[in-house]
């Protein structure tokens, strides 16, 4: 008997509709299709660097497919930033970077060649890092109440050390300033390094550095510290008391996350996610972010997103209220 003619119009549709729709799902699921290039947009050797590779070697193996780990370092982020923010959206150009890239360097450079939201789809947050206010040994204070009633009776003279000018440890220093109600003197310097060996010798009496940065010293006993700067307690220094706690609410910390070029593709990126979330399940890739002074915890896309809308408006405020530009 023969189909009526409706009928088989409406098969024959229902199939012309099908196809692309199979297509496309079975294109999805092939990815990734070749080798992907993730960029670290800071020089090798450093903690980003460390922690770009071990991502990079990890996701290799979650993704069946070639992760190549590409410094591209210089202008404070910006060159790898906007190398990745240029590629093509096709989750095969990776970015890991820090809140430099996404919320310091808008507040300070109002030419940026990306933009920190339109230009970047956030793949997850991977650790965070806390900083620290500390004290060279000699130094008459030895907690944060201390340290602000030795400030107040030196308006406008008593100095921290940052590892640059417009850095998070700059920054930071900045919104301590403002939260308790001091005036500080900013001295820069050109890295971690040069500060810390200024602040043993007495040069500057304080300086905002990392945890990790800070904990071979403190071993040491050759600096003590103040406070950390985050809401809570770093666990890689446990001992040390936080600035809320004291009754200040100050709440800075620098954070890494992985994104791609803005337009991923959904199934693209959900896959990313799954794998990302996978690897920072992983007992030994925890265990090496924290070697590096890293706190491993994976948040997904959609709270990168919310962190760099929150983050932004404050670095820009900080900025402006404390003069602070680009070199």
């Amino acid at each position: 008997m023969k189909k009526p003619t409706f009928l088989l119009h409406a098969t024959v549709a229902a199939a012309a509709l099908a196809a692309p729709l199979g297509v496309a799902w079975a294109a999805d699921t092939t990815y990734p299709t070749k080798p992907i290039q993730l960029v670290i947009p800071f020089p090798p050797g450093g903690a980003t660097d460390v922690a770009g590779r071990l991502l990079a070697k990890a996701l290799e193996a979650k993704l069946g497919q070639t992760v190549m780990a590409d410094n591209r370092a210089g202008a404070g982020t910006v060159i790898g930033a906007s190398f990745v923010a240029k590629a093509p959206a096709d989750g095969h150009t990776l970015l890991v970077s820090s809140g430099t890239t996404f919320t310091v360097n808008p507040a300070i450079q109002p030419k940026l060649p990306y933009d920190p939201v339109k230009s970047f789809e956030p793949v997850g947050l991977v650790a965070r890092t806390g900083l620290i206010l500390l004290a060279n040994k000699d130094v008459p204070a030895n907690n944060p109440k201390e340290f602000v009633a030795l400030a107040k009776s030196q308006p406008g003279k008593l100095a921290f050390a940052s590892f640059g000018n417009g850095s998070t440890a700059h920054f930071t220093g900045e919104l301590l300033a403002h939260i308790t109600g001091t005036q500080l003197m900013h001295v820069p310097y050109k890295g971690s390094a040069p500060a810390m060996t200024d602040l043993m010798g007495g040069q500057v009496p304080f300086a905002v550095d990392t945890v990790a940065a800070a904990i071979p010293q403190l071993k040491g006993g050759k600096i003590k510290p103040i406070a950390v700067t985050t809401a809570k307690r770093s666990t890689l220094l446990p001992g040390v008391p936080t600035f809320a706690e004291s009754g200040y609410a100050l709440d800075a910390d620098t954070w890494l996350a992985v994104v791609a070029p803005r337009g991923l593709p959904p199934a693209v990126k959900a896959k990313l996610e799954k794998a990302l979330a996978e690897v920072m399940e992983q007992p030994d890739v925890r265990e090496k972010l924290a070697a590096s002074g890293f706190e491993p915890g994976y948040q997904n896309g959609a709270a990168v997103e919310a962190l760099i809308q929150k983050e932004l408006p404050l670095m820009r405020e900080t900025a402006q209220r404390a003069h602070i530009t680009a070199d």
